[in-house]
């Protein structure tokens, strides 16, 4: 539905026509959009608003030739068959795997697994 509409108008928050969506959403208001639905000839008012925050590594974070440290319980054979093609190594110090980073970028469960720095 909103795709087929065109946007007449973006507005940041502060801008004229935000004043009192900026008064009831505070800094979760990212910006107000009015758009025009030409089959039903009515204009709208949306808003995009922040609902959840939570960190996040940024993409890219590891380069390619990064040693990552990856944590696969002992249980999970498929995963670590996974990283021992991708020629990880297992640090019983640590209990972890070491791997690198490039080797492992198109794995989103092992992805997923990498402990943070």
């Amino acid at each position: 539905m909103l795709k087929e509409m065109k946007t007449q108008t973006h507005l940041k928050p502060g801008q004229k026509g935000t004043k009192q969506l900026v008064e009831k959403h505070g800094d979760a208001l990212l910006c107000v959009r009015y758009r025009y639905d030409e089959k039903r000839e009515v204009r709208l008012k949306t808003v995009e608003l922040i609902v959840a925050e939570k960190a996040a590594k940024p993409a890219g974070h590891y380069r390619d030739d990064d040693t990552v440290a990856v944590i696969v319980a002992y249980t999970e054979t498929a995963l670590r068959d996974s990283l021992k093609t991708a020629g990880g190594r297992w640090c019983p110090e640590e209990k972890l795997w070491r791997v690198r980073y490039g080797a492992i970028m198109g794995d989103t469960d092992l992805i997923s697994r990498i402990l943070p720095d």
